[in-house]
């Protein structure tokens, strides 16, 4: 399982005094501990599917893209580059990320089976893509091609 993996990558990092890796992972640990409280929460099994862990894997990295564009747009490089590290060590741990083609070809294929042609329609097929794309896409990518096949 992928939590497993991220906890051994942890035990190595922490061996090989990787301060980097090792702040990332840890948390990253947290993040999912938190998943796991949220579930037991609301009375459900408290143990992570992979699903689970993709999910908080991609929230966390959408977190470092968006602080990378900030700190790019405010001119703090130095904070700029450390962003893009802790990204680039998340990703490891993603699934490989679909190419802009493969998610037009997946958005087109929902737009059809939706029978979407309004802006009405978008919740429709965004949630058909994101059923599709699970973890393999950023979502405002998706929400770009969708409102560019649907002449909004």
């Amino acid at each position: 399982m992928l939590k497993e993996k991220i906890t051994d990558n942890l035990k190595e990092a922490l061996r090989s005094k990787d301060a980097e890796k090792t702040g990332v992972l840890r948390m990253l640990i947290a993040a999912l501990h938190n998943k796991e409280i949220e579930k037991k929460g609301k009375g459900q099994d408290s143990t992570l599917t992979d699903d689970d862990v993709v999910d908080v894997l991609s929230k966390e990295a959408k977190k470092r893209k968006e602080s990378y564009e900030l700190y790019k747009q405010g001119n703090r490089e130095d904070l700029a580059q450390k962003e893009l590290k802790e990204l680039e060590i998340i990703q490891e741990y993603l699934p490989k990320q679909l190419s802009e083609q493969e998610i037009e070809k997946i958005v087109s294929e929902a737009i059809e089976k939706t029978g979407a042609s309004t802006a009405k329609d978008m919740g429709k097929v965004m949630g058909e893509v994101a059923k599709e794309t699970k973890g393999r896409a950023d979502s405002k990518t998706i929400s770009d091609l969708v409102k560019k096949k649907l002449g909004i």
